[in-house]
């Protein structure tokens, strides 16, 4: 009987689960009763105050997950180690907004992209906070969570297929089409890669961060919102296979050619390295 409860315990899905259950049910707890009535006592500008907030937020989920995860697993959480982050923040976030800038850099050269002005008062501080904590639920969940159990249970090439079809939650954002599902496949993809190569989910958050930012940084949609403000105000013309149309600059065809070509240079990296790997299932 006890053996049967640690299977089921220990089920990868059920880890997963629990896992997701037991970090978000205590962030919304925190933050709700905690944070926010604290905060908005002391500060009544809430455009000062919700910052603060959520990246206090961000911070907490991922204690929540390590000390979660260490109890649970009673193991190194390898996920969350530090031994490389300035390197993988630094880089990776420079990487993520130098990919767009290239897009936009081409779409510049071709006509189909006017800049006019630079402002910072369209962008706020609270839509960067935002972007960095919907990037950590994202990466630590989908990569440093689900992946990282389907690939030890099935195997690598599994993994990332289950991987970019988790990213299909997606399909509810703003202007959603049908072509959009090529972003969201070759981002699962390409994202699943950073992380299996890396092992650890900073390399795919902090690209993740630099990618979203320099969104709006160039004027651009981001992911159909038209709601994240600006910094370079600007105007893209032309058939929307290039620009992205009102989805964003992340659906041009040149970012996602560019996005699939590092997700496939990571693989050939990862196999090269030998840390494309089977499952403990097909292991026995």
């Amino acid at each position: 009987m006890k053996n049967s409860i640690k299977q089921i315990l220990y089920f990868p899905i059920t880890k997963i689960i629990l896992g997701i259950t037991v970090c978000f049910s205590l962030f919304v707890v925190i933050q709700n009763f905690v944070l926010k009535p604290f905060f908005y006592s002391i500060i009544t500008d809430k455009s000062i105050a919700d910052p603060i907030i959520i990246f206090i937020s961000t911070i907490l989920l991922i204690v929540n997950y390590y000390f979660l995860f260490r109890l649970y697993d009673k193991r190194k959480i390898t996920e969350l180690s530090l031994k490389y982050f300035p390197k993988e923040m630094f880089g990776s976030f420079i990487f993520g907004f130098l990919t767009i800038s290239l897009s936009i850099f081409i779409l510049y050269l071709l006509g189909n992209y006017q800049f006019f002005s630079i402002t910072t008062t369209q962008f706020s501080v609270r839509t960067f906070t935002v972007i960095l904590f919907a990037a950590i639920v994202e990466d630590l969940f989908h990569r440093g969570l689900i992946l990282r159990e389907i690939e030890n249970w099935l195997g690598t090439h599994i993994a990332i297929v289950i991987a970019m079809l988790v990213e299909l939650q997606h399909i509810s954002n703003p202007d959603f089409k049908l072509f959009d599902l090529s972003l969201y496949l070759i981002w699962g993809f390409t994202m699943s890669m950073m992380f299996i190569y890396t092992k650890r989910i900073w390399l795919p958050y902090f690209f993740h961060i630099g990618w979203n930012f320099a969104q709006p940084f160039y004027g651009s949609n981001l992911t159909g919102g038209t709601d994240n403000g600006t910094i370079i105000q600007s105007k893209f013309t032309g058939p929307e296979l290039l620009t992205g149309g009102a989805f964003g600059i992340e659906n041009s065809i040149f970012t996602l050619s560019f996005l699939l070509f590092i997700g496939i240079a990571f693989y050939y990296l990862a196999k090269k390295e030998g840390k494309i790997v089977k499952g403990k299932l097909f292991k026995r």
